[in-house]
């Protein structure tokens, strides 16, 4: 074992593993350590020897140039520690590495080693795997423990998979039989997209990581990703019927299944992460991102975490005179009609008792048309009672 200097004294740690390989579908759960190690900037203290666990046939050491000089990195996996402060400071340890190709018994041992030198209290296995499910939808992710007590105080799955297994499964195991608690969150991957990356995946098991471990995570840019990919695989399924079929049917069976969960659990969750991203818990860089539930995603910038709420709906205004003018004012407009504009037949007038609204004037494009005023019993010049005058 290769141990570097500087190990520190942690506050409440917990370790984030994720391995390269069988369990790491679309390379999800290890861009996830990744990213947690680039945004919290962590120092690696320990790298276990890549002589011990690995066969280089299968997992080649590759060369590099530093200024001249060739270097050679050796497969392994290594630890870093990333210090994270705020109102509830926790620090986490981060395993990254390659699923080992041999002695995976003292592999685990290992790193259990780290775990107890250091005081973790809980270690999280992160893992992906292939599965039937749309690339339009979130991403499932469960989360799964072999401790019983465990499985009713966190709201985890007690695991009951039967077959084979690999480096996640043996390290979970291995922290069960050493007293340790520990936990894997597995991201499914929709087999049909496989090839790596998969933003979108490793964002739903970091967000699942926030949620089981109550710390806001610095998501960076790692939404637009999630949504430029969903955009890419979008248009490449419209290229095939066969595909955009076999898509929509994988839609419909994920949206019957799911739909009692849709009102429930799943909504409370969003809305409590929301509420710890709103309320600034912990430390995070500029923007973050939220999975909606809807397969969408929204880079949240700070800005939007204080923009003001919504003005209530208000009462509907009246429209403008021009477009709609007042009762009194088309009655005055008709009477003015009735005498200045002659023409046949008789009109009724415009009912102004009755609170009715009027109607629209007619398009100014259009001439209005004409009406003869109504002939009236007081206008008998002529006296022979036909109500109508000498012609």
């Amino acid at each position: 074992m290769i141990e570097l200097e500087g190990v520190p004294e942690l506050v409440d740690p917990v370790m984030v593993a994720a391995f390269e390989g069988w369990n790491d579908a679309g390379d999800a759960a290890s861009t996830a350590v990744a990213h947690l190690d680039r945004e919290w900037k962590g120092e690696v203290f320990a790298a276990l020897d890549a002589e011990d666990y690995y066969d280089f046939q299968v997992n080649r050491p590759t060369v590099w140039l530093d200024g001249g000089v060739r270097k050679i990195t050796w497969p392994t996996t290594r630890l870093s520690v990333v210090r994270v402060g705020g109102d509830k400071p926790r620090d986490l340890v981060l395993v990254r590495g390659i699923e080992p190709s041999m002695r995976w018994r003292s592999f685990c041992n290992e790193l259990l080693g780290f775990a107890h030198e250091l005081g973790v209290e809980l270690v999280v296995v992160l893992g992906a795997l292939l599965g039937d499910t749309p690339h339009t939808r979130p991403v499932p992710v469960s989360g799964v423990t072999s401790d019983p007590d465990l499985a009713r105080t966190m709201n985890l799955e007690e695991t009951r998979y039967e077959g084979p297994t690999g480096i996640v499964g043996i390290l979970q195991e291995a922290c069960t039989h050493a007293g340790v608690p520990a936990v894997s969150l597995w991201a499914a991957v929709p087999h049909y997209v496989s090839q790596p990356p998969n933003p979108k995946a490793t964002l739903a098991l970091l967000n699942r990581l926030e949620d089981l471990i109550d710390l806001r995570i610095p998501l960076g840019e790692l939404a637009e990703d999630a949504r430029a990919w969903q955009l890419g695989v979008d248009q490449l399924a419209a290229e095939d019927s066969e595909v955009a079929e076999y898509v929509q049917s994988l839609e419909e069976a994920r949206d019957t299944a799911e739909l009692p969960e849709a009102s429930g659990e799943a909504i409370a969750r969003e809305f409590e992460r929301y509420l710890r991203r709103r309320d600034g818990g912990g430390p995070a860089g500029p923007g973050h991102a939220t999975d909606g539930g809807d397969g969408t995603f929204l880079r949240e910038s700070p800005s939007d975490r204080t923009r003001p709420p919504k003005p209530l709906p208000q009462e509907p205004k009246p429209q403008s005179p021009e477009r709609e003018p007042a009762p009194e004012a088309e009655a005055e407009a008709e009477a003015d009609a009735e005498s200045d504009a002659p023409d046949e037949g008789t009109d009724t007038g415009a009912d102004t008792d009755t609170g009715t609204d009027p109607a629209p004037e007619p398009p100014k494009d259009k001439p209005k048309p004409k009406r003869k005023p109504p002939r009236r019993k007081a206008e008998d010049s002529d006296g022979d009672g036909d109500g109508a005058g000498d012609d």
